[in-house]
């Protein structure tokens, strides 16, 4: 290991696929309304449940997660889209890497940053509200892995600025 990489436990990286599978999991019914034959969203987010309690890490996980993927980009309805990203998202925070790169803050937050962008455009809800409230459903260690790795990077687009705004909202925590 690197200087700048440190350990992260079985039992850690599970915590960090419940709280994004709990994310994602209340937006399948966005997904299911524009495409309620495809299953692949929901057996992304099954993939990633089974992981997160006690199943072996498998390619599983990693075909859930691009298979739900490729149905996003099979809807037009950026809920819907958002829906099966952050369900994929899911899935692929089974591999969360403990390597201190901001890229990896996306295993953590980006499905918690699809929940926020959808309900922005289903309620109109502030930003300040939707992060605080997501921000308020990490528990431990969810918080404490998240200050192991570098701040999430700004990006152009609204899930990667939500994305960084969980990001300080949950290290400003306690």
């Amino acid at each position: 290991m690197g200087a700048a990489d440190f350990d992260l436990t079985m039992d850690e990286l599970r915590a960090v696929v419940r709280f994004a599978a709990d994310c994602a999991e209340g937006l399948l019914p966005e997904f299911d309304a524009v495409a309620p034959d495809d299953s692949r969203p929901r057996d992304a987010i099954d993939a990633a449940r089974a992981f997160a309690d006690g199943a072996r890490r498998s390619n599983l996980q990693r075909t859930a997660a691009v298979a739900s993927h490729r149905a996003a980009k099979e809807v037009s309805d950026e809920s819907a889209q958002l829906a099966a990203l952050a369900c994929g998202d899911a899935a692929a925070a089974a591999y969360l890497h403990p390597i201190a790169k901001a890229s990896q803050v996306g295993h953590i937050l980006r499905a918690a940053a699809c929940a926020a962008r959808v309900t922005e455009l289903r309620t109109g809800t502030s930003e300040r509200d939707t992060v605080r409230a997501l921000a308020g459903r990490t528990t431990p260690p969810v918080p404490a892995i998240l200050r192991r790795y570098p701040e999430a990077p700004t990006g152009s687009s609204r899930v990667s600025q939500l994305m960084s705004a969980l990001d300080s909202a949950i290290r400003e925590r306690d």
